[in-house]
């Protein structure tokens, strides 16, 4: 099991790497820009991870093969706009964009829940609750980074595409169908139900804005006659 963690983790790495520096991409920063939101969204999950569960240094800093796989993937990324390699083809980068970021947070999601467990941890309200924020932290870093508002609070189902593949994890070993089994069946429901919310464009409910009214020309009579009061 030890060794699909680590396999898992790799994917999610690459592929949160990919969906970080292509946000730098676009925002115009320089490579150094790039590399930074590619590594800070490769691996601030498993960092929130590591602290929540009390496993100090965090595991990116104890094996360097995380950061050197993200600041990779970012140099790629980066060279391929930089050569104008996805001109004309944005569709395509798009949904590939689309494909890795949520490859990413099925994988972080269910190896989240996995390490806690291989530390000990098995409340279910722990284990969903870190699976959830190794998911979308690393995304949440990235967008506050890049002066956007986090993507989990404004765009396609997300978090709960999370939170469902952290609910299929657990349900699948309470069946006791295995870790290997039960990781697959948790990103496969995170990827399913993201592809599905974009698909037929699922979104949770919005509040309603409040309507800004206009000021009138008698509403600044008002005023002028309160402030000389």
């Amino acid at each position: 099991m030890g060794a699909l963690i680590f396999i898992l983790e790799l994917v999610g790495t690459a592929a949160f790497a990919v969906s970080g520096a292509v946000m730098g991409v676009k925002k115009g920063m320089d490579i150094f820009g790039v590399f930074i939101l590619g590594l800070t969204t490769a691996v601030g999950g498993g960092v929130i991870r590591d602290v929540i569960l009390g496993a100090t240094p965090p595991r990116t800093f104890q094996n360097p093969v995380y950061a050197l796989l993200a600041l990779g993937v970012s140099l790629i990324t980066f060279l391929i706009y930089r050569r104008g390699l996805a001109e004309g083809k944005h569709r395509a980068f798009d949904l590939g964009l689309f494909i890795m970021d949520s490859l990413g947070l099925g994988a972080f999601t269910v190896t989240a829940m996995s390490t806690a467990i291989e530390s000990g941890q098995d409340g279910a309200f722990l284990l969903v609750f870190v699976g959830v924020v190794t998911g979308v932290g690393g995304g949440v870093l990235r967008d506050l980074f890049a002066g956007e508002t986090p993507y989990i609070f404004v765009k396609h189902v997300y978090a709960s595409a999370s939170l469902l593949g952290a609910a299929v994890y657990l349900l699948c070993r309470e069946l006791a169908l295995g870790s290997a089994w039960a990781s697959i069946a948790g990103m496969a429901a995170t990827m399913l139900l993201r592809a599905l919310s974009a698909h037929y464009r699922w979104n949770l409910p919005h509040a309603r804005r409040p309507e800004v009214r206009a000021p009138s020309p008698g509403d600044a009579a008002e005023g002028t006659e309160n402030d000389s009061v």
